[in-house]
């Protein structure tokens, strides 16, 4: 009996140990961590609500958004600066890890935080627009103008750093003269509120600080929080990477070019279906990037001209005509004075360019010329071919035809062994043939 008392005993206790943790997780603060890579678009910004939703709706006592950014959208960084205003529990933008960076929209995002954090080795700062136009388009804009998108700028990014206590004169500079902070100096200085190794040690240095939360004040409570990671679903990291300036590029040209090959090779099917689908995902792309319509246009133009050069003797002018239209529609395809984030690497656009060109110049044009030759072999090969007669047609006999013997039938005159004939069609296994001088 006293192995049934031991089983028992140890049972008892594991269960007792279940019941204590999970008191002890339910008594523990918890926090939500979501985790933000790459530049600000509408995806990011669903991502962000969603992640800020699930930590009102489970009581958190926090939100975390750890940040490394070079920018992106003002449209974007707007609608996240506003979710987190109106959130309903404190959020600490932590600028991590080492070597990440706030810039741009990324600046203006920390300055709304109700906790503001960096990692040692990490930056902030660049804020200064860029020709911001409607749905975060980017545009030249005159002298004038541009001074209003500026001061218009200045008077957000100023105001969040007010409302959160933190120094607006620097964050003024960031915008007008594109002013960066390293982490020390930005702790130094006021810009962000605290310098944490890692987010053990920044909830530990957040704990007991009081924020305003909606007006009201929150005492946090982070120190040994249970963490809660949010991640991007499939669909928002799906549309955050075909988002990017190079992948939208790269599916623009693909799409076109698998149209082409079903535009030259009707009923194909597949190039025709994946073309379709590339290009609506590329047209997804574009509607939430600052794009440039001109660019597109040089890109179809592009393709248009690489069309010409296999149907046109240019001596290669219409290819490097291709060519150049590509590469100049990828560089202003985002617009030539969009920040880093919003730009087509140029070596993608030169890769693709050359390879595009050199295609259609050397492969598809000698799949057309190929179409184009005359059959040799087949029904269609041996109309017009020459034969000599090895017994007389009169009218049938046999001819040699490509140093092969063939049943032949002629019409009128006899035609003689030896004499030489053209075939002029066939008849099943017969010939019908002319002699020479008739072809």
């Amino acid at each position: 009996m006293s192995w049934r008392r031991a089983s028992l005993a140890v049972l008892v206790v594991g269960v007792l140990v279940l019941v204590w943790q999970l008191v002890v997780t339910a008594a523990s603060p918890e926090v939500v961590v979501l985790e933000v890579r790459g530049a600000i678009a509408p995806p990011v910004v669903s991502y962000i609500d969603r992640g800020l939703a699930v930590a009102e709706e489970r009581g958190g006592k926090a939100a975390v958004i750890e940040l490394d950014t070079p920018g992106g959208l003002d449209s974007s960084m707007r609608e996240i600066v506003q979710r987190i205003l109106n959130a309903r529990v404190p959020v600490i933008v932590y600028v991590s890890p080492s070597g990440a960076r706030a810039a741009s929209a990324g600046t203006f995002i920390a300055m709304s935080a109700h906790v503001a954090a960096m990692a040692p080795g990490t930056s902030i700062g660049a804020a200064h627009p860029v020709a911001i136009g409607q749905g975060g388009g980017v545009l030249e804009l005159p002298s004038t103008m541009e001074q209003k998108v500026v001061n218009d700028a200045v008077a957000y990014i100023k105001g969040l750093a007010e409302l959160r206590g933190r120094n607006a004169e620097w964050a003024e500079k960031a915008v007008r003269e594109s002013a960066s902070l390293q982490a020390s100096e930005a702790e130094r200085l006021g810009v962000v509120d605290m310098v944490a190794m890692d987010l053990a040690s920044l909830l530990h240095s957040a704990d007991g600080q009081t924020v305003q939360v909606q007006g009201q004040p929150w005492l946090l409570a982070t120190r040994g929080a249970v963490l809660r990671p949010v991640d991007m679903s499939p669909g928002e990291r799906f549309l955050s990477v075909i988002s990017d300036a190079n992948v939208a590029f790269i599916l623009l040209t693909l799409g076109m070019l698998a149209l082409f090959f079903e535009l030259a090779n009707p009923g194909a099917i597949f190039p025709g279906v994946t073309g379709a689908i590339l290009l609506l995902l590329a047209l997804f792309a574009l509607g939430n990037l600052p794009v440039n319509w001109a660019g597109v246009l040089l890109l179809v133009l592009a393709f248009g001209l690489f069309v010409a050069e296999i149907f046109v003797v240019s001596h290669g002018l219409l290819a490097v005509g291709g060519i150049v239209a590509m590469i100049v529609g990828g560089l202003v395809l985002f617009g030539g004075t969009a920040p880093p984030a919003l730009r087509v690497d140029p070596w993608v656009i030169v890769t693709f360019a050359l390879a595009t060109g050199l295609y259609f110049v050397f492969v598809v044009r000698a799949i057309v010329q190929s179409r184009r030759m005359r059959p040799s072999t087949g029904a269609e090969g041996i109309v017009g071919a020459r034969g000599v007669v090895r017994v007389a047609l009169k009218p049938q006999g046999v001819v040699f035809v490509n140093g092969e013997r063939w049943t032949a039938i002629t019409e009128g005159a006899e035609v003689q062994e030896d004499e030489e004939v053209t075939v002029t069609g066939i008849e099943g296994l017969r010939l019908r043939v002319v002699p020479k001088e008739r072809s």
